[in-house]
């Protein structure tokens, strides 16, 4: 079921259905870019998790090309996601499909039967779920549908069940009709495992840019920093997001602890289980006193969060599950100018919005050393430091949902373009 929504549905004809969720009867006239109305003829069945509030806004703009129905098949528990950034809603077609777990596996019956039954003439389904991904493509070829993939995933999983599972993944990735990919370093990774390179579109991962480049009050940053104990004129380097191992934070505090800014504060703002952890480490650091935990950071404050930094760290690591497939907290703290330094392990680096010298740092995962160095020569070099923030700001303008949408239409136009071509065979 649908849960803390943040968005009402404003163009759809509303209506309850039986399951108790919220969809529209019928396809919704929408205005195009090119200034006419219009309701498109294809009907694409969107299968992915929930509605997070990245990606209310991509849904929107896909919707505004095609007639999407999102097929939502979880409450937005799973191990990656705060919980307390709750799921969402936004203008367009959905359901919240309610199933159970089994062996931390969502089980949601109801997806076959609506894809089964449903009036779709293509499927579009993300890489998770243990019993969607797979419910997905069955349902598309039993219905003879094109089925496009959209995945981030760009390294081998290595854990138990990923590896006994792997030829799921393989054979879909090669029987899809199209694949959809956060950027060129997925695309790399799976031709590498023998996709053929023009089934796979590029939709450059991004977020609502409007809801993060607000101009932020000084007394906004000024109570934030009372809030935490730091002087108004410390410089402050930021982490935000989930305090757990895949981020490489141990890496950052005693990369932290090398720098010579001794009137620099770090900021690790988030919840997660390593936090315990975290702090212990940094009073054995020695720089207790100038660590803080700031808790988790609602969406609506995270603003303030960037506008307060001078420099943004994402010091992701490889572990067992995989390497970060993106970090949107990188196109976050870019829409307000402030660098990024990222590791290797990080697909927005990887993926090419971290830029080395142009509007951040890149440097080796599980590397302290070489993050206090690139932390010092942003905190040292105001100069440097303001030409990175003006990088950041141009690298983002163009980096928006329009552009992402760009990526899932050409897919979907190619998946039933060939699909079609192979029936009349």
């Amino acid at each position: 079921m649908q849960s803390n929504h943040a968005a009402p549905i404003k163009s759809c004809n509303i209506h309850l259905c039986n399951a108790g969720v919220y969809a529209c009867e019928t396809p919704t006239a929408v205005g195009s870019e090119d200034g006419f109305s219009k309701v498109t003829e294809v009907r694409v069945a969107f299968v992915t998790n929930f509605a997070s509030h990245y990606r209310v806004k991509t849904f929107e703009t896909l919707a505004k090309y095609y007639d999407v129905h999102y097929l939502f098949f979880s409450g937005g528990d799973e191990w990656y996601w705060q919980r307390r950034h709750g799921t969402r809603a936004g203008d367009f077609s959905y359901e919240y499909l309610s199933g159970i777990s089994m062996a931390g596996t969502r089980i949601t019956p109801a997806l076959l039967t609506k894809l089964l039954y449903g009036k779709f003439d293509v499927v579009l389904k993300c890489i998770n779920g243990r019993f969607a991904l797979p419910a997905a493509y069955l349902a598309a070829r039993l219905r003879r549908r094109p089925f496009v993939l959209w995945t981030g995933i760009w390294s081998f999983l290595d854990t138990p069940f990923h590896r006994a599972a792997s030829f799921i993944a393989t054979y879909i990735y090669s029987h899809a009709d199209a694949v959809v990919v956060y950027g060129e370093h997925v695309k790399r990774f799976l031709v590498s495992r023998g996709v053929d390179a023009q089934r796979i579109f590029v939709a450059a991962h991004a977020v609502d840019n409007a809801a993060y480049d607000r101009s932020v009050r000084p007394e906004e940053t000024s109570g934030l920093r009372n809030r935490l104990g730091i002087p108004g004129d410390a410089p402050v380097v930021l982490y935000l997001g989930r305090l757990e191992t895949v981020k490489g934070l141990g890496y950052l505090l005693q990369a932290f602890s090398q720098i010579n800014q001794h009137g620099a504060y770090l900021v690790l703002a988030g919840a997660g289980s390593e936090q315990a952890a975290l702090a212990k480490r940094a009073v054995e650091l020695g720089i207790g006193g100038r660590v803080k935990f700031a808790g988790y950071a609602p969406i609506e404050v995270a603003p303030t969060f960037y506008a307060m930094a001078d420099v943004f760290v994402l010091p992701s690591i490889t572990v067992p599950t995989g390497k970060e497939t993106w970090g949107l907290v990188v196109n976050e703290a870019f829409n307000q100018g402030v660098p990024v330094i990222a590791t290797d392990a990080v697909g927005a680096a990887a993926g090419g919005l971290v830029q080395d010298g142009v509007n951040g740092f890149v440097v080796p995962e599980r590397n302290a050393a070489a993050l206090a160095k690139a932390i010092t020569r942003i905190l040292s070099d105001a100069t440097l430091r303001d030409q990175l923030s003006d990088g950041a700001r141009r690298t983002i303008a163009g980096w928006d949902n329009e552009q992402m949408v760009q990526g899932f239409r050409a897919a979907i136009d190619y998946a039933m373009r060939t699909h079609q071509q192979k029936s009349r065979h």
